[in-house]
């Protein structure tokens, strides 16, 4: 498995017996940082059969279109189909122009029950799980050789006590079973499950600053208010507001996982 680095979205690549497999893109607008980071890895395009999205966010769907037209196909989950365009009016409002729909007529739509016989097609061994709690149409896949966990966006493993009785919860105790070692998130750094992973980091002055904002933004004030009242960078600002709006009850750590702060 490789890992590309090119936005704020970790995208990775399995290389199979019989072709590879994407999980994840970037924002639109990304598609020429996609390519470079395949060249820094050695990777081509067409060592792309099928791409999957763990969910239509447009963070994690923004260039799948464009990836698709240079011949890979987009595979969507049977749990997915209703959401493949549920972001696509986020890039129309904001007048995104290098955004691109995807093609319905040329994915492949695969049952949840046929994931393994459809990864065993490309010679991966694992499945694709239905991982609700992020979003309805999130997925995760489960890699058997060496035990591996990719999880889009699903909640880090250290929030799960704050989520109990939720479908994230449900969904990681489902995953926990598995004995997965290690685990990659969308915008988290990896986590290894040789400690005491639902242990969250130790909070810094920027978690502080991260909570200041978000009661700022719960009280309707502007980013440009909140840069008077905290003296925070205005890009931090519109980042934290960013991911405190569209992932729902994420933690301050989360938000910095999110925004890849943390040891920066």
């Amino acid at each position: 498995m490789t890992e590309l680095k090119y936005s704020n979205t970790n995208t990775y690549f399995i290389r199979g017996k019989k072709g590879g497999l994407l999980f994840d893109t970037g924002w639109a607008g990304t598609f020429e940082k996609f390519l470079k980071a395949l060249g820094e890895n050695h990777l081509a395009l067409q060592d792309i059969r099928f791409l999957v999205i763990s969910h239509f966010h447009p963070d994690h769907m923004g260039i799948a279109q464009q990836i698709a037209e240079k011949g890979a196909v987009i595979a969507v989950m049977d749990v997915q189909t209703e959401f493949i365009h549920i972001s696509d009016h986020i890039f129309e409002k904001e007048n995104n122009r290098d955004f691109i729909p995807i093609d319905d007529g040329k994915i492949r739509i695969v049952p949840m029950g046929n994931s393994r016989r459809f990864l065993k097609e490309l010679g991966i061994s694992g499945e694709i799980i239905h991982t609700a709690g992020h979003s309805d149409d999130s997925v995760s896949l489960w890699l058997d050789k060496g035990k591996i966990l990719l999880v889009g966006d699903l909640n880090p493993l250290y929030e799960l006590e704050a989520h109990k009785g939720t479908e994230i919860y449900e969904s990681w105790e489902k995953l926990l079973k598995l004995n997965p070692r290690k685990v990659y998130y969308g915008h988290a750094k990896a986590a290894e499950l040789d400690g005491d992973i639902r242990e969250a980091p130790e909070t810094t002055d920027v978690h502080a600053l991260v909570k200041r904002i978000t009661k700022l933004i719960d009280r309707g004030c502007s980013a440009e208010v909140i840069q008077e009242k905290t003296g925070a960078d205005i890009t931090f600002i519109k980042d934290v507001s960013r991911m405190y709006l569209t992932h729902r009850g994420v933690s301050v750590q989360g938000i910095l996982d999110r925004i890849e702060i943390k040891g920066k």
